[in-house]
C-alpha cells in the first residue's frame, strides 16, 4: 500500500488512570498494524512513557509537535501538553479527566480539519471529565455537538449491529422520549449507515418493543400499540424493510436477531445488555450518522485492573479495523454516488 493511501487514525487516550493507554500500546505492539493505517495518538510523551514503564512496553513511539511531522510507518504521538501530570493509576481523578478531555478535544479538532481520517477513542470516565467545556453524558453527545449530522450509537460485532433509539438518559425518562418522530429519525440513520458505511443495499431492520411482551395488548403498557407499531407500519409504507416491535427477550433468546442487518433498541440496557452478553470483548461502539467516523471499544475505563497488565485489547483492535473498513466503504459509496449520470 502506498503511504499516501494509508488511513490516518487519530486516537484519544481516554482517562489517564484507566486502561486506555494500555490497550493502545498493546494494539500497536504488533507491527503489522502499521500495514493498515498510520496512528496518531493525542497525548503527552511523559504520560505515555509512565504507562510504558509500568507495563514494561518496548513499543517505539515517534514523538511529534505538529501533525505535519507524522511518519507513515511509525506510531506517532502528537504532544499536546508538556507539563507533568500526577497519575494515580486505577483511580479517577480531576486531573485524569481534564487531560482525557484535552486529548479528545484536540483529536476532534484535527478530525474536523481533515488532518486525520477517522477517530478512535479510548474510554473516558463520565464523571471526572465533566467541566464547563464538557457537559455531556458521554462521547456520543459531545461528538454530535462538534460534528455535522445527528448521531446514532451502534454496537457492532460479527453477528450484531444494535442501535439505540434513546441513549444516555435515566430510565424514568425513556417512555416520554419515545415518539414517532424519534423512531423515524433513528430508523433513517440506521438505514443510511447500513447502506453507506456497510455496503448493504437493502438493509433489513428490526425495532424492539418498549414494554415486556410488547405491552401484551395494553395490559403492561400502551406505547407499543399506540406509538411504536403504527410508526413501523408508516416506515414500511415508505419502502424501507423494517419489522417490529419485537419483545426483546424472545428476540435475542430465539436467535431472531440473526435475520436482521440492524436492530434498534428502545433504550440503552435493552440493547447493550444482550449485545455484551453475546459479544463482549470483541464488540465495537460506532457513532453513526455524523459527518466523520468515530469508533471505540465496547468496554469502559476498568480502573480495577489498570496498571496490572491485564487489559484485553481485542475490542480496541476491532474498533481500529472497523473504523478503517467504514472509511473505505463510505469512500467507495461516495465515489459511486457523486458521479451518477444525470438523466436529461
Amino acid at each position: 500500500m502506498d503511504k499516501s493511501e494509508k488511513i490516518v487514525v487519530g486516537i484519544s487516550i481516554g482517562d489517564l488512570n484507566g486502561i486506555g493507554i494500555e490497550v493502545i500500546l498493546k494494539t500497536f505492539q504488533d507491527k503489522r498494524m502499521l500495514d493498515f493505517c498510520t496512528p496518531v495518538i493525542f497525548g503527552s510523551t511523559k504520560s505515555i512513557s509512565y504507562h510504558k514503564k509500568l507495563l514494561n512496553s518496548e513499543l517505539q513511539i515517534n514523538g511529534i509537535n505538529n501533525i505535519k511531522q507524522l511518519t507513515h510507518n511509525k506510531v506517532n504521538l502528537l504532544n499536546i501538553w508538556k507539563e507533568e501530570v500526577n497519575l494515580e493509576i486505577g483511580n479517577p481523578t480531576k486531573a485524569s479527566g481534564k487531560y482525557a478531555f484535552k486529548s479528545l478535544e484536540t483529536a476532534v479538532k484535527h478530525l474536523n480539519e481533515n488532518t486525520i481520517d477517522v477517530l478512535l477513542t479510548a474510554p473516558i470516565n463520565k464523571d471526572n471529565i465533566q467541566s464547563d467545556e464538557f457537559n455531556f453524558a458521554g462521547h456520543t453527545e459531545y461528538l454530535e455537538s462538534e460534528l455535522e449530522g445527528e448521531s446514532l450509537m451502534i454496537l457492532i460485532s460479527d453477528t450484531l449491529r444494535v442501535g439505540l433509539i434513546t441513549g444516555h438518559i435515566p430510565v424514568s425518562e425513556i417512555s416520554k422520549n419515545i415518539t414517532p418522530e424519534l423512531i423515524k429519525k433513528k430508523v433513517d440513520i440506521m438505514h443510511a449507515t447500513l447502506v453507506k458505511d456497510f455496503g448493504i443495499n437493502k438493509p433489513k431492520i428490526a425495532v424492539l418493543g418498549l414494554n415486556p411482551h410488547c405491552g401484551d395488548k395494553g395490559v403492561i403498557g400502551k406505547e407499543d400499540d399506540e406509538i411504536i407499531r403504527p410508526t413501523v407500519v408508516e416506515i414500511q409504507e415508505s419502502g424501507k424493510i423494517v419489522y417490529g416491535p419485537y419483545a426483546a427477550d424472545g428476540f435475542f433468546g430465539s436467535n431472531t436477531y440473526k435475520q436482521f442487518d440492524g436492530i434498534l433498541a428502545m433504550y440503552h440496557d435493552q440493547g447493550l445488555a444482550p449485545f455484551k452478553a453475546l459479544s463482549f470483548g470483541n464488540g465495537v461502539n460506532y457513532t453513526a450518522g455524523l459527518s466523520k467516523i468515530r469508533t471505540s471499544p465496547d468496554h469502559g475505563t476498568a480502573f480495577e485492573i489498570a496498571g496490572k497488565n491485564e487489559a484485553n485489547h481485542s475490542s480496541f483492535k476491532e474498533a481500529l479495523f472497523t473504523a478503517i473498513e467504514i472509511f473505505r466503504k463510505r469512500k467507495e459509496h461516495n465515489n459511486l454516488t457523486v458521479n451518477v449520470l444525470q438523466v436529461k
